[in-house]
């Protein structure tokens, strides 16, 4: 139950999404209100395919848009869902949201009988609470490394394996294209802004370097070590040199507006960016590739973060039997399949990365399958509830380290503390 702070803060932004977003339906069609974060030209993408669903149902979607920080719509979907907001029927809910809204979501387990097992099975269970199957599968995610295949070329600079090789081969194609007069560019941009995407890129840098989860499945606080405060450092050693001092500020969307203007050598960054990338008036276009991200060498592997949205129907809705015809839609092989060839975007339906149509059209997707084997999971399924709090404190112990306020062991040792006092006698 929301406080009465809480019930003050969402009423003006439950007014403002009444007046701005909802219309008039007719008796025998229903408007169902989507709302979703999604960036660059996602919901243009959606809109096109949602025409699908409305020819085959006679009902509407309204597309809801949220700010692209996934931190900002968290909250929001907190107050909404609170506030038992009954504008809302389907949520676009991020891979790590289950465990801490699941209680507000319909149970779609039977109406998913048929296709959830279609989809990848370890995506199914990440948003399986209780035994509940509370949110559908859209698309999933994992990051890769975006690198000027051009550049490297033309500098005799091969695809770093490590991230020493990418400190390296950032640096030397850096000097040597602005010593030929292009001062605006960098060596590597990435999201360094104190969000869930800083945990994202930290939670790669600590897993590849052999450092651990943060939180290990069994719930065990790991987070300080020494290979964790090393990839710290070796992060916090590219602000200001291989990467522009404003990446503390970045997001996504940040990193790719420097990435496609041609001023980068490599970009961290999510599947979305690649058919941006590669539009009709992108100056990057046909000039990159992507490669699994790096990691310390020796034994340890490349991580990618895992990703990924789904769609849950509100226990609030008024509109429940169109609101899960919609999420089934989304979550069915034809959706998903004009979702990958239109937007790029990684299936969740096994069959799909063996789709020749989607291998012509989007030979990438085929690709992700390495990088998506080294996905690695934020670790909310240990911390349930907690993993808001948890991802928050890590965040901001990274962001301090990357702007000079304390050192990495420090940083990590006063971050276990928090920790440990959060966690009390168990998650």
């Amino acid at each position: 139950m929301s406080t009465p702070r809480t019930r003050r803060l969402a009423r003006p932004l439950l007014a403002a999404a009444s007046l701005l977003a909802l219309v008039a339906t007719s008796a025998q069609a229903a408007q169902v209100n989507f709302v979703t974060g999604a960036t660059g030209n996602a919901i243009n993408v959606f809109k096109e395919i949602f025409k699908d669903w409305e020819a085959a149902t006679g009902n509407t979607v309204n597309i809801v848009p949220m700010p692209s920080s996934t931190t900002d719509q968290f909250a929001q979907y907190r107050l909404w869902l609170a506030a038992q907001n009954s504008d809302i029927d389907v949520y676009m809910v991020d891979v790590i949201w289950a465990p801490q809204l699941a209680d507000n979501f319909v149970d779609l387990t039977e109406a998913a009988k048929d296709i959830a097992p279609t989809h990848f099975p370890s995506i199914i269970e990440s948003q399986t609470v209780d035994g509940k199957l509370v949110a559908l599968p859209i698309f999933t995610d994992a990051p890769a490394l975006y690198y000027r295949k051009d550049l490297l070329e033309k500098h005799g600079v091969e695809v770093p394996k490590t991230w020493e090789e990418l400190t390296a081969a950032a640096q030397k194609v850096q000097d040597a294209e602005r010593a030929e007069g292009k001062k605006d560019l960098w060596g590597y941009v990435w999201q360094g802004a104190a969000y869930e995407g800083l945990t994202c890129n930290a939670l790669e840098w600590v897993k590849s370097n052999g450092g651990g989860q943060i939180i290990q499945p069994d719930g065990s606080i790991s987070i300080y070590n020494d290979a964790a405060e090393k990839a710290l450092d070796t992060a916090k050693g590219w602000v200001g040199t291989i990467s522009p001092p404003g990446v503390l500020s970045y997001m996504e969307e940040e990193a790719r507006g420097v990435w496609q203007t041609g001023n980068a050598v490599f970009m961290r960054n999510w599947p979305y960016a690649y058919a941006l990338g590669n539009s009709a008036d992108s100056p990057v276009k046909d000039l990159f590739d992507v490669a699994p991200l790096p990691s310390a060498g020796g034994d340890t592997t490349s991580a990618a973060t895992l990703g990924g949205w789904n769609a849950a129907v509100s226990r609030f809705s008024p509109n429940q039997e169109e609101a899960i015809s919609l999420a089934t839609f989304m979550a069915s092989p034809e959706f998903q399949k004009k979702h990958a060839l239109m937007a790029a975007n990684l299936p969740t339906i096994v069959s799909l990365y063996d789709d020749p149509e989607i291998a012509a059209a989007q030979p990438i997707i085929p690709r992700w399958k390495e990088i998506f084997l080294n996905a690695v999971p934020r670790p909310s399924a240990p911390t349930k509830v907690a993993y808001n709090e948890v991802s928050s404190k890590f965040w901001t112990a990274v962001h301090q380290t990357l702007s000079g306020n304390g050192s990495a062991a420090e940083n990590l040792e006063l971050l276990e503390v928090d920790l440990d006092e959060l966690k009390g006698t168990g998650w």
